[in-house]
């Protein structure tokens, strides 16, 4: 299986659906995080156990979360996928109580990989529309 379909089995099947028993297929023994501001394992290094725990953390506080991918931009290595995010604030998050709020935002995400393997990712994502829209701080669009 090509690194397009293992990335595309982990947004869909691993981070939209829920399915961690894909995780140790795809992900490798150590999954670093290089860049990933505001996610509680930016700059850590994790095992599958953790990596699990991180998905079930999102999925916790967002349970209809949803990726949809725009594109796959392969190189050496790596692969940049843009994409955009949904889904409904139920649950907690790390000093963010949940707030029953929808979110739609966009990000890229640089996939690494090694030996048919995803080994880590370096994300940026839109914060300041997370934060608008599970009410952090007024929206100047909205008022």
């Amino acid at each position: 299986m090509d690194i397009k379909n293992k990335l595309s089995m982990l947004l869909e099947q691993v981070w939209n659906k829920g399915n961690l028993d894909l995780v140790d297929e795809l992900i490798a023994p150590q999954y670093t995080i290089h860049h990933d501001p505001g996610d509680p394992w930016d700059g850590q290094s994790l095992d599958h156990a953790a990596f699990k725990e991180r998905v079930l953390y999102s999925r916790n506080a967002f349970p209809d979360l949803h990726f949809a991918v725009q594109e796959y931009v392969p190189a050496e290595e790596m692969v940049a996928v843009s994409w955009y995010l949904s889904g409904t604030h139920e649950g907690n998050l790390t000093e963010i109580p949940a707030t029953g709020k929808k979110i739609n935002l966009s990000g890229i995400t640089i996939y690494y990989f090694s030996n048919g393997r995803i080994t880590g990712h370096w994300q940026v994502i839109d914060q300041l529309t997370f934060l608008s829209q599970i009410g952090m701080f007024a929206n100047p669009e909205n008022e």
